[in-house]
């Protein structure tokens, strides 16, 4: 992933209370919206190391809102996990700027912010076993359950609507009808896919789930899993935490781990729905939210999948559409691409869903 060159994180690191001397700063991860620096510090021991981050404006316009809502997650998760085994590794923690603010602001408006490196964990593209998806769920899970417990006020929705899936459907429309890039002659099948699953758009939002506090973007390398014993360590990338739907990050979870293919992946008969990383999902995430998921919520937890998946397909072939405005591309037709695979996934969901229920349902009463 390239860093911006108008951005200077070496000027931002300077700005925060790291641990010894600035000595690196390379590019880190392949995120499609911040940019992400590992930071190494010379220590009088063994090198330290951060995560730097620059937070994309385009998509988060109020990064002072982003920030205060990961300040109080963090914080909380902190205070839960204090005193518990390899605490320290299970949450992402704040490094603090030199002013004493949680974040730094520089000259250009450009907003940055810290943590600590999760030594010997690391985020996966794909899931390679039922294992690594059980441990993800889990993790995802017991970190719904932990900030179940955020005292109020309620924190700010950093993206409105984000998982409003009509509302998703809607801004597809309007990109098809404008078609401002003259782009919808080489998109029709998948123009004509997404059209023909209108109907399914608005059962979540209409089923009166309670809202929560969720994670937003579940996807499976934003959980490190440790690597000596391939547990789910720490919940990262933390923009989007904000009031929603349990189901949400669900749907997430099962869109992002039981295919072995990646998400912009062109060759789409490696597309499938997984049904062993599917139960394993079920029984990790079960697992961890028995305390306070209700039948309703369980109820969805199949369909969700699918929801999701669609949502995320007509997200990635409205920005096709539109000129590829949101999500970071790195070649010609790239979010095209990442529509058809997710099209396919949804329709290997589809061909399983009746077993996806039957399956939820048997582990929920075990």
């Amino acid at each position: 992933m390239a860093v911006n060159e108008a951005r200077d994180p070496r000027a931002a690191a300077s700005h925060f209370q790291f641990q010894g001397e600035v000595v690196a700063l390379e590019p880190y991860g392949n995120g499609h919206i911040n940019d992400t620096l590992l930071v190494t510090c010379r220590t009088g021991a063994a090198p330290a190391h951060y995560i730097l981050q620059n937070i994309n404006r385009s998509v988060f316009p109020s990064p002072a809102i982003v920030m205060q809502n990961i300040e109080r997650v963090t914080a909380h998760l902190g205070r839960q996990l204090a005193g518990t085994p390899d605490g320290a590794r299970r949450a992402l923690t704040l490094i603090p700027a030199r002013d004493g603010k949680n974040w730094h602001v520089d000259g250009q408006g450009e907003t940055w912010r810290a943590y600590p490196f999760v030594e010997d964990a690391h985020g996966h593209e794909t899931a390679t076993s039922a294992e690594q998806a059980y441990q993800a769920a889990h993790a995802f899970g017991r970190f719904q359950h932990l900030v179940s417990s955020l005292p109020a006020p309620r924190l700010h929705e950093t993206i409105p609507d984000f998982h409003h899936t009509p509302k998703r459907f809607a801004a597809l429309e309007r990109a098809i009808a404008a078609d401002p890039m003259n782009r919808a002659r080489l998109a029709r099948p998948e123009i004509e896919f997404a059209l023909a699953r209108q109907s399914i758009t608005g059962v979540l939002i209409e089923a009166n789930l309670p809202e929560r506090i969720t994670h937003n973007d579940t996807k499976f390398n934003n959980v490190l899993l440790d690597d000596a014993s391939g547990e789910g360590v720490c919940v990262v990338d933390l923009d989007t935490v904000m009031p929603g739907l349990v189901l949400y990050d669900f749907g997430d979870m099962v869109r992002t781990t039981t295919s072995p293919a990646e998400e912009d992946e062109r060759d789409l008969s490696k597309v499938t729905m997984q049904f062993p990383l599917f139960e394993s999902l079920v029984r990790g995430y079960i697992d961890s939210t028995r305390a306070f998921l209700t039948a309703a919520e369980r109820q969805f937890l199949a369909f969700s999948g699918k929801l999701i998946t669609f949502e995320i397909g007509i997200r990635f072939l409205t920005d096709y559409l539109n000129g590829d405005t949101y999500f970071k591309i790195h070649r010609e037709g790239h979010n095209l691409d990442r529509s058809r695979t997710q099209f396919k996934l949804v329709e290997s969901i589809e061909q399983q869903e009746e077993k996806m229920n039957r399956l939820v349902e048997s582990v929920a009463v075990a």
